[in-house]
């Protein structure tokens, strides 16, 4: 039996697109682009802040990135503020976290989301220690699809990483779990379509959180 479960969160505990869509839109706005859809926002993120603002920046035409470093100051700016704008849980997630804690299976966040805005979203949705790890983007640590992170969940959680389930929406989860040799599974409710997760070598892709009871 998996002795842990780590979640990406954007597109997989929770449907944050209005959020990031909002932010974004407003950050690059002041140079005369957007807004985007929520659609091209789905295929913006996945690879942290930095990349979010530059495909925003090139879908306007500024391919080189001209105005990156003042849109990615206002985008963490506007983004400390409004982190939480309309971000709700995928239905099923709280009642899988809830079947987990009970079978005694610990739970924990990887998140290419800067770190605090990380925290407050899961305590803001979930509740103060609801999660056993919580890990944002940080300096020190490379971002994924690096499994660096999960390296230092695994190290947090004493596992080692056969005990270990990864879930997530993107080709970025793909690689991340593959490459920190954890079974990945792909989660078709979130940003990305199935035809991704399976070039992207998905050990398992399911419909509905509840199904990752399936693998423990």
């Amino acid at each position: 039996m998996k002795k842990a479960v780590i979640f990406d969160l954007d597109g997989t505990l929770s449907d944050s697109i209005h959020s990031i869509k909002y932010c974004a839109d407003r950050a690059v706005a002041a140079f005369g682009f957007g807004p985007f859809t929520e659609q091209q926002y789905k295929y913006f993120v996945g690879d942290g802040a930095a990349n979010l603002v530059r495909r925003a920046l090139a879908a306007g035409g500024d391919e080189e990135g001209v105005h990156f470093q003042e849109a990615f100051a206002r985008y963490k700016e506007i983004f400390r503020e409004n982190c939480m704008y309309q971000v709700v849980p995928y239905d099923g997630i709280r009642e899988l976290l809830a079947a987990l804690k009970e079978k005694g299976v610990k739970i924990a966040v990887l998140s290419n989301k800067p770190h605090a805005e990380t925290v407050n979203v899961i305590e803001s949705l979930f509740g103060k220690d609801s999660f056993d790890v919580i890990q944002g983007q940080k300096e020190n640590v490379a971002i994924k699809p690096s499994p660096e992170g999960v390296f230092q969940i695994l190290g947090q959680l004493g596992l080692e990483a056969e005990e270990v389930l990864y879930l997530g929406d993107t080709s970025t989860d793909m690689k991340t779990g593959k490459s920190a040799g954890v079974f990945t599974l792909g989660a078709l409710w979130g940003f990305r379509e199935r035809k991704e997760l399976e070039e992207n070598h998905a050990d398992a892709i399911i419909a509905h959180p509840w199904e990752v009871l399936n693998f423990l």
